[in-house]
């Protein structure tokens, strides 16, 4: 019995592990330092790129941050504001939006009423001239304005239901901005190379697909590259099997393909910089692949590569010390140290989106729940 008792502690401890794998994330500010937020119950600056080789990530934890425990965790970079948006951290309040003031380090929590909106279900994108975010939800397109918030504010924000695009009942979000221009990839019966556009500042949806050259017509996520000034004109597409990464350019209406991450990962999280894309894969490493957005030659050699300065997102409980993730607004604190300690949920990454418009959605069993099932069965099976 006491063997069996053992091995059923293992089991849970190896579940939770997988558990806050998925509920972090990553994100740029405005200076270009890689934030890691979630990580073993705690957040991260990175710094540039020039640093991860040989530098140290800094602990940013502060009090008032959420305390990621959401399967569907995603977070966005306002550049006006320097401002990191983050959705699905708390399970206590699912709606609410947790707001980063990347330059004050400290959080606040944004009330939000839904108005029908869905963001369990939803893949979001954050505009870049409007700081409004455009997502879709059972189909339809909503919106919700930040305004300039770096804040939040004492009143809660409404999410309202802009259109239905005409997508289709089954259609798997795969959304990148562009131009202030929502692009939809993996439309049924669109050609593979092509996107359907939502254009923002005039809230319409063009008839007609736009071709961008040679990409597969399948699942995956979308990032946009940010520049140092101005919207963005390029993204990443990243399918499910990671064969490839593809960066469309709307500008020339052409695509570059460099090399697929090593870790081939269908619930994996993307974030971009100016030079930067970085996976978050479900079981918590992070690696990124350098990127010049004038030289496709250097693009097109370049590789993957660990970045070791920050920990595993992936941690039992017991090892991390989560914040405080009450929920409510116009909370705000600053100053350093940890919060309480949080209980994370039992999935593994799912959807997750960042600012530029990362896509992915929700998979019908979560990573998670298939490694953690097939080792339950692996320690009952030793005991027959």
């Amino acid at each position: 019995m006491s063997r069996f008792l053992s091995l059923l502690s293992l089991v849970s401890l190896s579940l939770v592990g997988l558990a806050n794998a998925g509920s972090s994330c990553v994100a740029f500010d405005v200076s270009w330092n890689l934030l890691a937020f979630g990580f073993n119950g705690k957040d991260y600056s990175a710094g540039t790129q020039d640093s991860w080789a040989s530098g140290t990530a800094t602990d940013i934890t502060t009090t008032g941050r959420p305390p990621f425990n959401g399967a569907h965790t995603s977070c966005y970079l306002s550049q006006f504001t320097n401002a990191i948006y983050v959705m699905g951290a708390d399970t206590s309040s699912p709606s609410s939006v947790h707001i980063y003031d990347a330059t004050a380090k400290s959080w606040s929590i944004q009330s939000v009423t839904t108005n029908g909106f869905d963001p369990a279900s939803a893949t979001a994108i954050l505009d870049h001239d409007t700081n409004v975010f455009y997502a879709l939800s059972k189909g339809e397109i909503f919106s919700l304005d930040m305004g300039l918030l770096k804040a939040a504010n004492t009143s809660a924000l409404s999410w309202t239901d802009v259109q239905n695009p005409g997508l289709g009942d089954n259609y798997e979000p795969v959304m990148a901005l562009a131009q202030n221009h929502v692009h939809f990839l993996n439309v049924p019966d669109v050609a593979a190379g092509s996107a359907k556009i939502f254009v923002i500042h005039f809230s319409f949806m063009q008839p007609e697909p736009q071709s961008y050259g040679n990409f597969p017509a399948t699942h995956g996520q979308a990032t946009s590259f940010f520049k140092d000034t101005g919207v963005q004109q390029e993204f990443a597409f990243i399918p499910d099997d990671g064969s490839a990464v593809y960066v469309i350019n709307v500008e020339t209406n052409t695509t570059q393909t460099l090399k697929g991450p090593t870790v081939k990962d269908p619930n994996a999280s993307y974030f971009a910089s100016i030079d930067s894309l970085i996976q978050l894969s479900s079981s918590g490493s992070v690696s990124y692949i350098p990127y010049k957005a004038d030289t496709p030659s250097a693009n097109s050699a370049a590789s993957w590569t660990s970045l070791s300065i920050l920990p595993s997102a992936a941690s039992s409980d017991s090892d991390s010390d989560s914040g405080s993730g009450s929920s409510g607004s116009g909370s705000s604190s600053g100053g350093q140290g940890s919060g309480s300690s949080g209980t994370p949920s039992g999935s593994a990454r799912g959807a997750a989106a960042t600012s530029g418009g990362v896509s992915a959605t929700l998979p019908s069993i979560s990573t998670g729940f298939v490694m953690g099932g097939a080792f339950v069965f692996a320690v009952f099976a030793s005991l027959l």
